[in-house]
């Protein structure tokens, strides 16, 4: 029995000493490869001889889930990473996969990774790998998927390429590969994806033998060079789920039983090429398609019903910027897994069935510039998932139904060149509406003043039309970018907001409107303007009694504050994160009127100096009794643990029932309100402004993806962000809802102003925090510092103009983005730029899933300074929502 015990004793001890062998031998070899990395961020600090015993958990190492604990799998994705690809890494016995993508790797493409010869998974896509695909490729038989995309990888592809017959991956997209593509494909049987998409320097047919490829599922060529015809021999692939062809050369038919062999396929697109003729008759069978695609052609000839009403998988269906012509396919209207339709710039005819209500899931509908005819269907008003409606340019008619905008998510709208008539309805459902264009009908009545109603309404088009009465006073409530009612027949006097920063000619063929700038100026002798006159002389008087009366009744309150002040020291209490070696009396006696600095809608803030000589910034809130002294003090010591060089440092805080003491570190350059507001005297170049602008969204980052738990700022604006002595700005005034409870912030929110330039449009309808709300925040700051201009700014005789609004408006009149920056930064600054507003604009879109999250906006303003940008940078109100 002892000499089985001490056996058994003797094989787990032996086996332990293989692992810790094993783990050793394994742990050096990997530092051998991080010797020739270069690592900016320390994302590969783990790995180290301290931790080799626990190889399997350095970063971006897997283990086998044998008793050996071998590294099978390295993935070192988005870490940063440049240097050399060491071939010390095939040294690892058991390697079958190696990730290197989104790195900085700037080299041909590593042959000598062709030694692991387990090898299966390479991917190196999205690095600066240069040079030509050698010969050599063949040497990695081996692989079941090669990833190149997104590389500079140049010249022909090689014959030799057609030896790694087990891949089931190849994707060599984005890259700049010329030349014909071999006729080596019909090779890989095993192939599931194939990628040559965008390679605009190939010149070739699409390969015949690419029919031959039985397991494919992805076929996706679309902006290459590829012309001629496509193949008869497409029919073979069975099991294809995406086609994209788009962006090519290609000419020819569709092959006609294309449609009756494809029965799997999920998205077929061939946009952007020269084809002609017929649909195939059955392209869609019984077994139905999921996604079909075939727009921005040059067919010539209709597209016939077919079978099309069988496709009960589609999704989506593009046959945009073609010359098709005939009755548009009726069964896809009522599909029920339809999302997309987009069939504009063609010649189609026919008209959109009733039976579109079945169309549960239809998003997104754009048929401009066909021949469609008929009336717009009530069943298109039942679809609740539809967000965007576009078919200007077509022959339809009658009254556009009562009930067209019930989708509560619509977003656009474009009816414009039809031959509508009647009344436009009321709208006020789709609390969504940002883009309404119902120009050059038949359409009369007055203007409903419930389109005022519809929070995020940004362009509004009426013109050519028939409508009479004025224009809705209301409607200058709307953040319009653009607003055009010319050539009706309206009448009285244009808010003054809607003509400030438009061009006369949109309301011009209105001969009875009046307002500043127009023919006619709306004379003061007029009665009815003298009565307004001294309407608004009341109103002032009114209003100046009641701030006085409210003056009093604070000085009062402040009175009685003050005489208890002394009592109110002992309530206090006190969590200090940083040696501060101060009290609470200190701190409160030192808050006087000298101290004050600011105030905002959350309190007031004070610079108070320690007794050491630092100075600190004070802010106090008023605590409305929504937090409980325990939750209260868990909130700001979250707070407190950010740290971050573009977040504001919390101190420490003091707390009564009633006050909240947050204690800030204090920086000397102010706010980037005050910078903004002195930028006629204080040049600040476009190197700064961008660094202010990667800084304040770098900490947005933090707060969105890095920090735990993740926060939403809330509260984003020019004077949150402070500056330090070398402009580096910081973020403060974040979370304040967890601080004083939502209730409470929500009410301090809505008082500061119900229309705040910075908050996002949706704010007004879903009371949410979300991310993309912070985003449209970071824009307008963006905007303020590419233009120069406050957020708000009230022009000498105008109303206030939000710079949101100012630079839409600017660029929709003029296609051009030049007029809007700030002239005071120098001309060789400009492609940079543009290239930021383009980023602004984009943040600060109306359509909230159209913003960028903030990572992606830290990433494109870092690569500003080393990215070259086209000169004519022009921006679409139509294609920005």
């Amino acid at each position: 029995m002892a000499t089985s015990t001490t056996f058994t004793l003797f094989l787990s001890l032996t086996f332990s000493l293989f692992i810790l062998t094993t783990a050793s031998s394994e742990a050096d070899i990997l530092l051998t490869f991080k010797a020739s990395i270069e690592d900016p961020t320390n994302s590969l600090s783990n790995w180290s001889n301290s931790t080799a015993t626990n190889l399997c958990n350095w970063t971006g190492v897997t283990c086998t889930a044998s008793l050996s604990l071998s590294i099978a799998s390295l993935n070192l994705q988005s870490l940063n990473l440049s240097g050399e690809i060491s071939s010390s890494i095939c040294i690892l016995p058991n390697l079958t996969r190696l990730n290197l993508a989104d790195n900085l790797f700037n080299q041909p493409i590593p042959l000598h990774l062709s030694e692991c010869s387990l090898l299966e998974t390479l991917n190196l896509s999205n690095n600066l790998i240069w040079g030509t695909i050698p010969e050599q490729i063949s040497q990695f038989g081996a692989l079941t998927v090669l990833d190149l995309s997104r590389n500079r990888v140049e010249g022909k592809i090689p014959e030799s390429i057609g030896a790694l017959k087990k891949l089931q991956v190849l994707n060599l997209g984005s890259n700049l590969l010329s030349g014909s593509v071999p006729l080596v494909f019909g090779n890989f049987t095993k192939l599931v994806v194939l990628d040559l998409s965008q390679n605009p320097f190939l010149v070739s047919e699409v390969p015949t033998d690419f029919g031959k490829l039985d397991n494919l599922e992805k076929l996706l060529l679309q902006s290459s060079g590829f012309y001629g015809s496509i193949p008869e021999s497409f029919v073979g692939l069975l099991g294809l789920t995406t086609l994209d062809l788009s962006q090519n050369n290609l000419t020819g038919e569709v092959p006609q039983k294309l449609g009756f062999s494809l029965s799997k396929l999920v998205s077929f697109d061939v946009s952007q090429n020269k084809l002609y003729g017929f649909f195939p008759n059955g392209i869609c069978d019984a077994k139905g398609i999921i996604n079909l695609s075939l727009h921005t052609n040059f067919f010539n000839g209709s597209v016939p019903n077919s079978s099309i009403n069988q496709c009960l998988n589609l999704e989506r269906f593009q046959v945009q910027n073609n010359v098709f012509s005939g009755d548009f396919p009726n069964g896809l209207w009522s599909l029920p897994k339809i999302k997309l339709i987009r069939a504009e710039n063609n010649v189609f005819s026919g008209e959109i069935p009733d039976s579109i209500s079945m169309a549960a899931q239809l998003e997104q509908v754009q048929i401009d510039n066909n021949s469609f005819a008929g009336e717009i269907p009530q069943g298109l008003g039942m679809v609740k998932s539809l967000y965007r409606f576009s078919a200007s340019l077509n022959g339809f008619y009658g009254e556009i139904p009562p009930n067209f905008c019930d989708s509560p998510v619509m977003s656009i709208i474009n009816l414009s060149h039809n031959s509508l008539s009647g009344k436009i309805p009321e709208l006020r459902k789709c609390g969504k509406l940002v883009s309404l264009a119902l120009a050059s009908n038949s359409l009369f009545g007055e203007i409903p003043p419930s389109l005022s109603e519809l929070p995020v309404l940004t362009y509004l088009d009426l013109s050519d039309n028939n409508l009479t009465g004025s224009i809705p006073l209301e409607l200058q409530n709307l953040k319009l970018a653009l607003f055009n009612v010319s050539f009706n027949r309206l009448s009285g006097q244009v808010p003054f907001s809607l003509i400030s920063g438009l061009p006369a000619s949109f309301l011009q063929g209105n001969p009875d409107l009046c307002g500043p700038g127009l023919p006619n100026s709306c004379s003061d002798h007029n009665p009815g303007h003298k009565t307004d006159n001294v309407s608004k002389l009341a109103c002032a008087l009114v209003s100046v009694a009641i701030a006085v009366g409210i003056l009093i009744i604070v000085a009062g309150f402040y009175l009685i504050r003050s005489s208890n002040r002394k009592s109110e020291m002992g309530i206090w209490r006190s969590v200090f994160f940083y040696p501060l070696r101060v009290t609470e009396h200190d701190l409160i006696m030192a808050m006087d009127e000298k101290s004050a600095s600011g105030s905002g809608v959350f309190g007031r803030v004070h610079v108070v100096a320690l007794p050491s000589g630092e100075l600190v910034a004070v802010k106090k809130i008023i605590n409305f009794g929504s937090q409980s002294s325990k939750a209260l003090k868990a909130e700001v010591k979250t707070l407190a643990k950010i740290r971050h060089k573009n977040i504001i440092k919390i101190l420490g805080f003091c707390h009564s029932e009633d006050s909240i003491l947050l204690i800030y570190e204090y920086l000397q350059k102010g706010s980037l309100e005050d910078l903004i507001c002195r930028l006629e005297d204080f040049r600040l170049p476009w190197s700064a402004r961008l660094r202010i602008a990667i800084g304040v969204a770098q900490g947005l980052a933090y707060l969105h993806k890095d920090y735990v738990p993740h926060t939403v700022h809330r509260n984003v604006k020019s004077t949150n962000i402070l500056l330090d002595a070398d402009f580096e700005p910081k973020l403060t005034d974040f979370a304040l809802d967890r601080i004083v409870g939502e209730a409470a912030f929500q009410s301090s929110l809505a008082s500061e102003s119900a229309l705040s330039c910075y908050i996002a449009p949706e704010y007004g309808y879903c009371k949410k925090a979300t991310e993309q709300i912070d985003t449209y925040s970071f824009g307008v700051v963006l905007l303020e510092l590419l233009t120069g201009r406050p957020a708000e700014k009230t022009e000498s005789g105008e109303d206030s103009l939000d710079v949101v609004k100012w630079v839409r408006r600017k660029i929709n009149i003029s296609n051009g983005a030049f007029q809007v920056l700030d002239s005071k930064i120098s001309n060789s600054s400009q492609q940079e730029m543009l290239a930021a507003l383009d980023i602004a604009l984009r943040c600060t879109s109306v359509m909230p899933e159209k913003r960028p999250p903030m990572p992606e906006v830290v990433r494109a303003l870092q690569s500003l300074h080393s990215r070259t940008y086209l000169s004519n940078a022009e921006f679409s109100a139509s294609e920005e929502v």
